[in-house]
């Protein structure tokens, strides 16, 4: 059975820097195909802010480039986003995902996932 369990949401005041992790069990986070990090706004739906596919390679839409950084650790078997120069709108819930399948190009939809953590908020204020 796969499990996903997110930690390191918060608030923090715009300009900061948080660390998120994903500890997963049941899955192999370097091995076991794409995974990504979400961003869910009150009222909205799941939005891709990090992904990473075959080879390693990483993917980050242009409202997160620069900023986020994904990174797995495979002793811990943990998969991390690096939120750094945090803004009011990145303000949401943070969901880790994870599927079976790869990709040569890193999958941006929610539907692409076969697998969800609980979520970690964070909330950044001006």
């Amino acid at each position: 059975q796969v499990q996903l369990v997110e930690s390191g949401g918060g608030s923090v005041q715009a300009g900061g820097s948080l660390r998120l992790s994903c500890a997963a069990s049941g899955y192999n986070t370097v091995s076991g195909g794409c995974m990504g990090w979400f961003r869910q706004a009150p009222g909205k739906g799941r939005d891709v802010v990090a992904g990473i596919y075959a080879g390693g390679r990483t993917y980050f839409p242009d409202s997160v480039k620069g900023r986020f950084t994904i990174s797995q650790d495979s002793a811990k078997n943990t998969l991390y986003l690096q939120m750094n120069s945090l803004k009011p709108e990145d303000t949401g819930m943070y969901y880790c995902a994870a599927t079976i399948r790869w990709s040569v190009r890193a999958f941006l939809s929610a539907s692409d996932y076969d697998y969800w953590g609980q979520g970690t908020q964070v909330t950044v204020s001006s």
